[in-house]
């Protein structure tokens, strides 16, 4: 029996269950808030700032949950914890549907801030490690590809839901559908180990002496992340960049509307999501396990600039600029997620990857929570607040490949 286990391996499996998990965790939990908050807003009649100000309670709270989940996992084991996550984010988001008062509102966000956060990145990252080593960058880039097809998914099914069955019922349903889904998951994929199995990382010992090869050996000491370079600039890099990204994406469908028209925008912003599929994709598979991971991810940052100064030159009159440079920016929507974890792979020890991964999305996630509040702040600037938008954008970008490459290890 362990024999037939072993010729069979399970990792493939893990990832296939990542991506459901990512797809129903950043359905949920990060395209569903601009969605609960215009809902919210046109129900209640309640002013922007307090529904944006859950929004932003939302993913703060997320990132003070996402940076303990190590503890969480020594202490409960993964598929407990995800268990509980989904639970949690399912009442959050039914939270959201019944609110009647902002004290409310604001309850219902931290249990879906808190809960969304054991289906996102730190997670994924955590339950596909044990299985892949050599093949992780394609592991994960498989997996994390569920959170974009939750954004293609969950946004219009969100729409037809809430339009058909109303708020609380379509965030009843869509919780319950959740719950039952991840915890078979939890069940049957995530409860299972290499060890358990008789299996080794990628399937294969070949890969053992290779994956060794990734990381050094000498461990960070207790307390001592923070003044590590590699940590210090890793988190910058990531945060910057996610901050750059989230920040313009919350505004770009509404830029893009005097000059391509609301159903254009629409269809150019689909396209940008399956760019960045196939950029993490392509990425996964292609790059070389003692490729320098940091001049990648510098390198992906130089496409989004690329699109951002296209976006900048196309003002409100050249369409097929406009268009190049959605795509080229979205074509490293993906990796700004997907990358920072493997070079923390190839930087760190085992041991230490496992807290240097949580807290770099927690300082990322608690940093962009703020990122469409600064950018609209940019927008609302007298004179050409679009172009000032981008700029702004290209700048933050340029920052985090500085941060990336300030951390660079002599080869």
């Amino acid at each position: 029996m362990v024999r037939a286990m072993q010729t069979t391996f399970f990792g493939w499996r893990v990832v296939a269950g990542a991506f459901v998990l990512a797809t129903f965790g950043w359905g949920l939990g990060f395209y569903g808030p601009p969605i609960y908050l215009h809902q919210v807003q046109e129900e209640r009649g309640w002013s922007t700032v307090l529904v944006s100000t859950a929004v932003t309670v939302h993913f703060l709270i997320g990132a003070l949950v996402v940076a303990n989940l190590p503890g969480l996992y020594r202490r409960f084991g993964l598929p407990a914890v995800t268990r509980t996550g989904t639970l949690v984010l399912a009442l959050g988001v039914l939270g959201w549907a019944l609110a009647r008062e902002p004290w409310q509102l604001l309850l219902a966000t931290l249990f879906s801030g808190a809960g969304w956060v054991t289906m996102a990145a730190a997670a994924i990252n955590a339950i596909i490690a044990p299985w892949f080593a050599v093949k992780r960058p394609a592991a994960l880039a498989m997996a994390y590809n569920g959170a974009s097809i939750g954004g293609v998914v969950f946004s219009p099914l969100w729409v037809a839901a809430i339009g058909w069955l109303g708020f609380p019922v379509a965030a009843g349903a869509i919780g319950i559908v959740m719950v039952i889904v991840v915890w078979l998951l939890c069940s049957f994929v995530f409860a299972k180990t290499p060890q358990m199995l008789g299996q080794m990382a990628d399937g294969s010992p070949m890969t053992a002496a290779v994956a060794a090869t990734l990381a050094p050996s000498r461990p960070v000491a207790m307390g001592g992340l923070w003044a590590d370079r590699r940590f210090v600039t890793l988190a910058a890099g990531m945060a910057l960049g996610l901050f750059a990204q989230i920040g313009l994406i919350a505004h770009l469908f509404s830029l893009l509307v005097p000059a391509l028209g609301e159903q254009f925008a629409g269809l150019l912003m689909g396209a940008s999501t399956a760019v960045a599929i196939g950029g993490r994709t392509l990425l996964g598979w292609l790059m070389p396990p003692g490729g320098d991971r940091r001049l990648i991810a510098s390198a992906s940052h130089v496409v989004q600039i690329a699109g951002a100064l296209a976006l900048i030159f196309a003002g409100d009159h050249f369409v097929a600029l406009l268009v190049a440079g959605v795509l080229l920016f979205g074509a490293g929507i993906g990796n700004t997620t997907s990358l920072p974890p493997l070079i923390a792979q190839a930087e760190f020890d085992k041991a230490d990857v496992a807290r240097v991964v949580p807290l770099i999305v927690a300082l990322s996630q608690g940093l962009y929570a703020f990122a469409p509040a600064v950018f609209g702040a940019i927008r609302a600037l007298p004179g050409h607040s679009s172009t000032l938008v981008f700029v702004t954008a290209a700048i933050l970008q340029v920052l985090a490949i500085a941060a990336f490459f300030a951390g660079r290890q002599r080869r």
